[in-house]
């Protein structure tokens, strides 16, 4: 082979399952290749409102998954993103950094990184169906405003917080978060 010939390597994507899909990139990579299609041209971070108030890059995010870096793992970053979307509408290319965050995210709590403060959030979730506390003062504030004491939500029906229970037994999630 001459130094000018192309190597074709194959495409682990293509050819099934391989080692490759056991890393970050390969996951998300086999769960579409829009991320191949990121020129890190920046508009994500560029339009991304909780980068204007916090450390939260979402191309540099973008840049190490294609680089195969797996530290964004453990990463405080990975936890702002507020999932607005304005990156994923915003991209040229149609690289879905949204999607690449939520996946970033299932992985890392898949291998343990769940940041604290989304744990006790889910534990909330899993005993009571409710991301936030009803407690006293919320009711009589519910009261005050000429609302029922508890919302239209699992709180009123407690037969869906079984139900609601029973799926997140069934998915895994009780699982995963520890």
């Amino acid at each position: 082979m001459t130094p000018f010939e192309e190597k074709t390597l194959p495409d682990p994507v293509q050819e099934g399952r391989s080692e490759t899909d056991e890393t970050v990139f390969g996951e998300i990579v086999s769960r579409g290749r829009n991320l191949l299609k990121c020129i890190q041209c920046g508009a994500c971070t560029g339009s991304c409102p909780s980068g204007r108030r916090t450390q939260l890059r979402v191309r540099r995010l973008m840049e190490k998954v294609l680089m195969g870096f797996e530290d964004m793992l453990n990463s405080d970053d990975l936890w702002l993103c507020t999932t607005c979307y304005v990156c994923f509408d915003r991209c040229p290319r149609d690289a879905q950094p949204t999607s690449v965050m939520k996946r970033l995210r299932n992985i890392a709590v898949r291998k343990g990184f769940m940041k604290p403060a989304h744990q006790k959030v889910a534990r909330l979730f899993c005993e009571t169906g409710h991301l936030v506390p009803i407690n006293d003062e919320v009711k009589a504030v519910r009261k005050s405003l000429g609302l029922s004491e508890l919302p239209p939500t699992v709180h009123s029906h407690p037969e869906s917080l079984k139900e609601l229970q029973i799926l997140l037994d069934v998915t895994g999630f009780r699982r995963l978060i520890g």
